[in-house]
């Protein structure tokens, strides 16, 4: 039984339970299913271990964020070339349907960054797992250590689809013509109290926000147990904060991962068809030199 309400836009969630009675698919060589566990990055101050390697969903194939999608030289996501070897040699063709969770650092973290890059290239069947692997983990669904080894295959990419993305320039128009903006972070990150999440590297010289942005950190969009809360409640959040489907939406973080649940809220699950992920963030803005910021500390 898929996991997504009715009254949500697209049916892109999938329940535990869904993924489950599927297992054996997802464990095919010859399936178009496919499952993919997208861990957060190993940190020297505090520890988030990639925890795929002590036990995942049955199938799924382990990607490292910043290490699998991300290009560490540039500082940016992988270019389109390397994005279809990386993806057809993990057994992916662009018409799989590809199911996110994420490895348990805030529910689906990094997997929806994971979700937002395949949609910019054009993959057109991605889902997410309700809850993560949390909520897998917490309510004793299985687990297995073997990885699985798929055939490598070919994947073209339809993209890039740069109406998803937002660029520096664009934030600047944004924020010139007073469309809602949606910072993501903590609010200590918003107010400039500190530059990253305890545990993670500082990737800023300067704290604060882009003057005019809503602070709507992560969390707030899901439920206790890491699914996500209902459409009229998200519907209402993003009212109470001035982010309504009649405007283009900008989404940002410090890095673009977190910013990416929130596309996916204001996109898949509420169905705005004009929302941004800055995928730059505070990184990009914080660092750069006369970019206007607002601070409260």
């Amino acid at each position: 039984m898929n996991a997504s309400s009715s009254s949500y836009a697209n049916d892109v969630l999938v329940s535990a339970d869904w993924v489950e009675e599927r297992l054996d698919a997802f464990q095919s060589d010859d399936s178009d299913l496919r499952l993919l566990e997208v861990n957060s990055p190993e940190s020297p101050e505090k520890e988030f271990p990639s925890r795929y390697d002590d036990g995942h969903i049955p199938g799924a194939i382990g990607f490292q964020w910043d290490e699998d999608l991300s290009d560490a030289v540039e500082r940016d996501i992988l270019s389109k070339e390397s994005f279809e070897e990386t993806i057809g040699n993990a057994g992916i063709t662009e018409d799989s349907t590809v199911v996110f969770y994420g490895d348990g650092h805030i529910a689906n973290w990094f997997a929806l960054f994971a979700y937002w890059e395949f949609k910019y290239y054009g993959h057109h069947d991605a889902r997410v797992l309700n809850g993560g692997k949390d909520y897998w983990v917490h309510n004793s669904y299985p687990l297995t250590e073997e990885v699985p080894d798929f055939t490598a295959r070919e994947y073209n990419a339809r993209g890039p689809f740069e109406g998803i993305r937002a660029y520096k320039g664009d934030v600047e128009q944004a924020m010139e013509s007073g469309l809602p903006m949606v910072d993501v972070r903590s609010p200590e990150e918003f107010t400039g109290e500190i530059l990253a999440p305890e545990g993670l590297q500082e990737t800023a010289q300067r704290g604060g926000h882009i003057p005019g942005a809503s602070n709507i950190p992560t969390a707030s969009v899901l439920n206790d147990d890491g699914t996500f809360k209902s459409a009229d409640e998200l519907q209402q959040l993003y009212a109470e904060n001035g982010v309504t489907e009649d405007q283009a939406v900008v989404t940002y973080c410090r890095v673009g991962e977190r910013s990416s649940i929130a596309w996916f809220v204001l996109t898949e699950l509420l169905g705005f068809s004009d929302v941004e992920n800055y995928d730059g963030s505070w990184t990009e803005w914080g660092n750069t030199i006369r970019a206007p910021i607002e601070r409260e500390i």
